[in-house]
This record gives C-alpha cells, sequence and structure tokens, in this order.
C-alpha cells in the first residue's frame, strides 16, 4: 500500500534472500545456514545484494528498505551508499508490536511461509534476542539525528496504513516535495 500511494521501490532484503536460496547460488546458500539459526547475515553478504538491488531500480523515486539496516554497522553502511548517490535516509519507520503478538504472528505465517524456522518458537524468540541486541540500536542512531519514528503496529492493516501514511507525509523529503509541486 506504501509503495502504491507514495511509487516507491520496496527492497526486502530478507525476499533478495530468499530468491537467492531459491536459486541455490553460493549467495543464498550460504544466507541460508545463517537464516535457518534465526541467526542474522554478515554485512558483507548483505550490503552486496542490496546495493544490487538499488542499482537494478536507479530510476526509483524512492526506496521502503524492508528489514534492513539491521545494525548499526549496516546502517552505517546504507548512509555510506545513499550519500554516495546523492541521497539520504528520510525515516526509519519502527513498528511498536508486544513480543507475544510478534511470535504469534510469526507463527501464524509459518503455516504457509514454507519456512521452517517461522514454525519453531525457540528460533523466533531468539530473532526476537537478535532484534533486541543488534537491531534496535540502530533506531536509536537514526534518532540522534531526528529520523526515528515508532508508529504503533496494533490494529488493521488499514489503521496501521493510516499511521505510516502520517509519518511519511510529515517527512522531509525533497523527493516528496517534487511530486507535489
Amino acid at each position: 500500500m506504501l509503495v502504491e500511494q507514495y511509487n516507491l521501490v520496496h527492497i526486502s532484503t530478507g525476499d533478495l534472500f530468499r530468491n537467492e536460496i531459491q536459486k541455490q547460488t553460493p549467495l543464498g546458500i550460504e544466507a541460508k545456514g545463517y537464516m535457518s539459526r534465526g541467526e542474522l547475515v554478515p554485512d558483507s553478504v548483505t550490503i552486496g545484494i542490496l546495493k544490487n538491488a538499488v542499482d537494478a531500480n536507479s530510476e526509483a523515486e524512492g526506496f521502503i528498505f524492508d528489514g534492513f539496516p539491521r545494525t548499526i554497522p549496516q546502517a552505517k553502511a546504507l548512509d555510506a551508499l545513499l550519500d554516495d548517490l546523492g541521497e539520504e535516509v528520510s525515516g526509519l519507520v519502527a513498528l511498536s508490536v508486544p513480543e507475544q503478538e510478534i511470535i504469534n504472528r510469526i507463527l501464524l505465517r509459518g503455516k504457509s511461509s514454507g519456512r521452517p524456522d517461522d514454525n519453531d518458537p525457540a528460533i523466533v524468540r531468539n530473532r526476537i534476542q537478535v532484534y533486541e541486541d543488534e537491531t534496535s540500536p540502530v533506531y536509536a542512531h537514526y534518532a540522534g539525528v531526528g529520523k526515528s519514528y515508532m508508529v504503533n503496529g496494533i490494529g488493521s492493516v488499514d489503521e496501521i496504513f493510516e499511521r505510516l501514511s502520517e509519518v511519511i507525509d510529515n517527512l522531509d523529503n525533497s523527493w516528496w516535495d517534487e511530486e507535489e509541486e
């Protein structure tokens, strides 16, 4: 819905990795090992695959990076990549969802995702702990420059979309301002 509303390109590192896994590329095989244990794929692999996706969409008006950056080094690498392109992160939006709700959602997704790691509560809890240890500091990284926004992630898809749209509409985005003119 956000892609359509704002004419953005959605880049999900998870989707990129799953595509590599399906193709059984060396990158996909390496990523699968980490993902199956609920661990983060190393930054060098993640940055490389992300750069390829950005380069493949050089005409894009903007991006939604879904699931990235997940660590401070990744955030710094993203900042550097965008700086090389004359761009910058407009905002980091995090959804606030209680832990048990996250577990319930992932286990429900596991019934249709085909991902064994979505069906194992221990792996899901490990992913949440990895998030707390390694990913939540990224919020503070961008908060330090006034670019982090917390959105209530409980409610209907439409309600959450409205909350996200309100944040995006209020971002200082030169690309968005140009579209409005």
